[in-house]
């Protein structure tokens, strides 16, 4: 298990993370969800041990990471912008990767570069982004790793290798019981890949859940009544949000689906539907509920 506590970076005067708490668990998928500048980068590296907290604690099993080389054996770490020798093929960071993971696996590299369809011995500098994505997720995968740690981990990958690569990240959890602590700007992205999700906002968490019981913890319900009606008649329900459209109301409730449907049943509505919420909307709900502003994928803002 990884656990941060108070944990605070600075870079000059700015706080990139400020006293943040959290518990990842062995044997999930983690994501870590913020715009630019929330702090989600700078986890990572805290996380590896590459950067040393200015306060407060992250550990593994209890123990520190930074400048602990026996728990970076156990953690693979894939930056945003990937690393590489001058003029290196794959074939030769996988040996630089071999030198510093003693569990390093040859074979699968050999095998993973073939699933997919990357030439080993071609130079790195002629991949485009995503092949060089892909390139930095086949070496992790054949270190062995505990842990694994992407940053911003499908930026530039097509549809099919984004697939691919999700497949590679299920089977390191549910065959080998390994961690994998993701990084994305989208919800979008990481709604289907994660069992867990946090939103990170001016370097702290202000909200973290189980993917399944935060899509629950909200409903979405269209209403509409054949006499006019107002606010009133939604009294009795957890209500965050409203919008009407002609006779037709749309409701953002939270609370138990089924009792607030039975209380809305006993007022004789004409239309009662529920309809999807998408893990997006449920963090622009819960934000604007905190009194914060989240930028969605078009530019825009909620607050």
């Amino acid at each position: 298990m990884i656990t941060a506590q108070n944990l605070t970076k600075r870079f000059s005067s700015t706080a990139a993370l400020d006293r943040l708490d959290c518990k990842i668990p062995n044997g999930c998928v983690y994501g870590l969800v913020g715009a630019n500048g929330a702090g989600k980068s700078t986890f990572l590296r805290l996380a590896g041990g590459v950067y040393r907290p200015d306060a407060g604690s992250i550990t593994m099993d209890g123990a520190d990471i930074y400048e602990n080389l026996r728990l970076k054996q156990r953690i693979a770490f894939v930056p945003d912008e990937f690393w590489m020798l001058p003029q290196s093929s794959m074939r030769r960071m996988a040996q630089c990767y071999a030198a510093a993971y003693d569990h390093f696996d040859m074979g699968r590299f050999v095998a993973l570069a073939a699933e997919f369809g990357l030439t080993t011995d071609q130079a790195l500098s002629t991949f485009s982004k995503g092949m060089r994505r892909q390139a930095a997720t086949i070496l992790a995968l054949s270190t062995g790793a505990d842990y694994y740690l992407f940053d911003e981990t499908f930026d530039g990958l097509d549809p099919v290798m984004r697939n691919l690569v999700k497949q590679k990240l299920y089977a390191e959890v549910v065959d080998r019981g390994a961690t994998v602590i993701i990084t994305s700007h989208s919800l979008r992205e990481l709604e289907d890949t994660c069992d867990q999700l946090a939103l990170l906002y001016k370097g702290g968490i202000v909200l973290e859940s189980d993917v399944g019981e935060l899509k629950t913890s909200l409903f979405k319900l269209q209403v509409a009544f054949a006499q006019e009606y107002d606010k009133t008649a939604f009294e009795g329900l957890d209500v965050l949000n409203i919008s009407r459209q002609g006779s037709v109301s749309t409701l953002i409730v939270r609370g138990d689906q089924d009792s607030s449907r039975q209380l809305l049943a006993q007022r004789s509505p004409l239309l009662m539907e529920l309809l999807p919420l998408t893990l997006e909307e449920v963090f622009i709900y819960e934000m604007e509920a905190l009194g914060y502003a989240f930028e969605t994928p078009e530019g825009g803002k909620q607050a």
